[in-house]
């Protein structure tokens, strides 16, 4: 029995895991994917959006060259904290049910049911069960990008996630979105010589576009370097060509690679299956604001992990700011308990509803 399993190895995982070895409770963190897996999947030349010290976990510092870390200064730094607080993380590992239980027939506890996820393991068999007495589950959302539903979204070409761009030099690339990350896509495919052309359904490229970006963009527009369609809804792809509506009429553009970069968000399954109240219209979690603590006691949902399609009310650093709060509650229910002696092995800290 353990006293915490937090789901996710992400920066706020990494921090909660921290807080956890800290405060002396017996944790484990399981990751479906390797250390930080969603930053290990973004661009390979990307820069954050903000700077170092708010991206740092557990007081140490993360060094970058300028004042916005790259991305392999972050997979580095996130490395080296779990090498160096020596923290206890099951990586390649999926979490695939979370069920409160009771153990030997009478300490209520949480059962995690995970499974390896390496791409060659395909299949749906449970291989592994854990017990703790909470569970903090922070996967974040870039696992779900948000579907347009169109035909051919599942085509090969297509992608809801940017690499790079030196592949597609000399090629028709179109990208669907007008957000930062459309951006930085469009800029460093327009940099590697291939032809792009960005399909957006406003009459701009959204507000939220990075202050630093927008006027390269605007002047690669203007000049003709990099093609804009405004006003314009993707209606279909195909192994040759994009459709697209644009007042009321039908285009096609030709596509060697489509990029759908119209955001993610955080995927509900399995705290719903848990039995945490979920949102209908946001899919968010039904949190506690002063805990984070779902409607089930003992488990708990910090970062982006809880909010659906909320995601830009969550970022990193808010988010440590949830692993703390979550990690304080947890670690003070074990001590009140403890101090009230109860001898329990591994008992609960929670009480088992009904």
């Amino acid at each position: 029995m353990l006293d915490l399993i937090i789901v996710g190895a992400g920066p706020i995982g990494i921090g909660a895991a921290i807080l956890a070895k800290r405060a002396g409770l017996a944790y484990r963190v399981i990751e479906k994917g390797a250390v930080v897996e969603a930053i290990r999947r973004y661009p390979v030349g990307m820069l954050f959006f903000t700077t170092s010290e708010r991206l740092e976990v557990g007081g140490h510092p993360l060094v970058s060259a300028v004042d916005k870390p790259t991305r392999k200064e972050a997979l580095d730094y996130y490395r080296k904290v779990v090498a160096n607080e020596q923290l206890e993380v099951s990586t390649y590992t999926e979490v695939v049910a979370i069920e409160r239980t009771l153990v030997e027939g009478s300490e209520p506890a949480f059962e995690v049911r995970t499974r390896r996820a390496e791409p060659w393991r395909r299949h749906d068999r449970v291989e592994g069960v854990a017990y703790a007495r909470a569970v903090v589950v922070a996967t974040g959302y870039f696992d779900t990008p948000k579907l347009l539903g169109v035909q051919g979204e599942d085509l090969p070409h297509v992608s809801h996630y940017y690499d790079e761009g030196h592949g597609h030099y000399g090629r028709n690339v179109v990208i669907v979105g007008a957000g930062s990350s459309a951006a930085d896509a469009a800029l460093d495919l327009y940099r590697a010589g291939a032809k792009v052309t960005i399909v957006h359904r406003g009459e701009d490229f959204r507000r939220s576009l990075k202050y630093w970006v927008r006027p390269n963009l605007e002047n690669r527009v203007k000049e003709g370097s990099i093609a804009a369609r405004f006003g314009a809804t993707l209606k279909a792809i195909t192994p040759e060509y994009v459709v697209v509506e644009e007042a009321g009429k039908e285009a096609t553009l030709p596509a060697d690679r489509v990029f759908l970069l119209t955001g993610y968000c955080a995927k509900p399954d399995l705290l719903a299956a848990a039995g945490v109240a979920i949102d209908g219209s946001t899919l968010a979690a039904r949190l506690d604001p002063a805990t984070f603590e779902t409607n089930v006691p003992g488990l708990f949902v910090v970062g982006s992990a809880g909010f659906g399609t909320r995601t830009s009310d969550v970022f990193i650093e808010n988010g440590l700011v949830h692993a703390e709060v979550a990690l304080a509650t947890i670690a003070n229910r074990l001590a009140r308990k403890r101090a009230l002696g109860d001898k329990r092995p591994d008992g609960p800290v929670f009480p088992l509803e009904g």
